[in-house]
């Protein structure tokens, strides 16, 4: 019996070493294919027979496409876990993977430093309006003219943080340096060791008593424009919405009608409903931080990524378990 193969679906970066040592003990593999449909038909082929584990990048989107129902079938019966290399998985079809018998592993605690790194950079960003004389200053008018409108401190602020998990936690720790008042909702209340005492509310009383609004939450069927028009209604004039999670948790549209209308104040976005392309009114408006979906673009991050998801495929081949599988798969171990 020969060894167990292992597919890589993308580019290891920054531990390609540890990626090679692999080889040891599998046979490491990579796709010919240059597309959605080369890439069904090599799955097609049987070149892939034998794959127990794939470890996936967000690069792989453009050769295969969403790993979605229609994608699933066509995978070899020996694949048997998918370790994708993210906190985020929404382009994996977890209810299509299941029904495969095929577990899903992801990369929750290591993106959590950086990502609330790059929340708390936005929100200072947004609430400052820095945005609008970093423009001017590069146009040589200096603050502008006339100057910009004066922004606010984030001390004595609400943070309203929706979805307590990783991420949210450490803004937690991070936004009270700057003596804001933190409060949450989450799809259940925290222990209070676990929210650092933070104050549950209801997702109505998160909108209603928010200074800073930040989205922490994942993309999911479920949780897909959980933010816009009759939310945005329910929210304080002049809120400050920032967005580190996934651009299709707000309805963009209803956040440029918010924006245009005074209701937000500003924005601070990592991230944006249909990436690389961003709505319009947001690139026009001087008052929305924008960044390229850069939460976890560092060196130290994504190594650890990297490291995290390789251990996963090392345990899926050696020991036939992932270190860790997606909550909505928690059952399935």
């Amino acid at each position: 019996m020969g060894k167990p193969k292992a597919l890589l679906l993308g580019i290891i970066d920054h531990a390609q070493e540890s990626w090679n040592k692999l080889s040891e003990t599998a046979e490491l593999m990579t796709p010919n294919a240059r597309s959605r449909e080369e890439f069904i038909e090599e799955c097609k082929s049987g070149r892939f027979d034998g794959v127990v584990a794939a470890y996936r990048t967000f690069a792989s989107f453009a050769i295969t496409g969403q790993i979605d129902k229609d994608l699933v079938p066509h995978f070899p019966e020996s694949l048997k876990f998918i370790c994708n290399n993210g906190a985020g998985y929404d382009q994996v079809d977890i209810p299509a993977c299941s029904s495969r018998g095929i577990l899903v592993s992801n990369v929750p605690k290591m993106v959590d430093d950086a990502t609330a790194d790059t929340n708390m950079f936005l929100i200072l960003g947004a609430l400052r309006a820095f945005n609008v004389s970093m423009i001017n200053l590069r146009n040589g008018s200096w603050r502008g003219h006339p100057p910009p409108p004066l922004g606010h401190d984030p001390q004595g602020k609400v943070l309203g943080i929706l979805g307590m998990g990783g991420i949210g936690r450490n803004l937690k720790k991070k936004a009270e340096a700057f003596d804001m008042k933190v409060i949450y909702y989450n799809r259940k209340k925290l222990s209070d060791e676990l929210s650092g005492g933070a104050e549950y509310v209801s997702f109505d009383e998160l909108l209603a008593r928010s200074d800073v609004l930040s989205l922490n939450l994942p993309l999911n069927p479920h949780t897909r424009h959980t933010i816009s028009t009759k939310e945005f209604e329910k929210m304080k004039m002049g809120v400050v919405i920032v967005n580190t999670a996934r651009g299709a948790v707000m309805d963009e549209d209803a956040l440029v009608k918010a924006l245009d209308s005074g209701k937000v104040w500003s924005a601070g976005l990592d991230v944006y409903e249909e990436e690389p392309k961003i709505h319009p009114g947001l690139v026009a408006n001087p008052h929305v931080c924008l960044l390229p979906h850069m939460g976890t673009w560092t060196v130290e991050t994504q190594t650890k990524m990297e490291e995290w998801n390789i251990g996963n495929v090392r345990a899926a081949l050696e020991k036939g378990k992932l270190n860790n599988v997606v909550p909505e798969q928690a059952e399935m171990v």
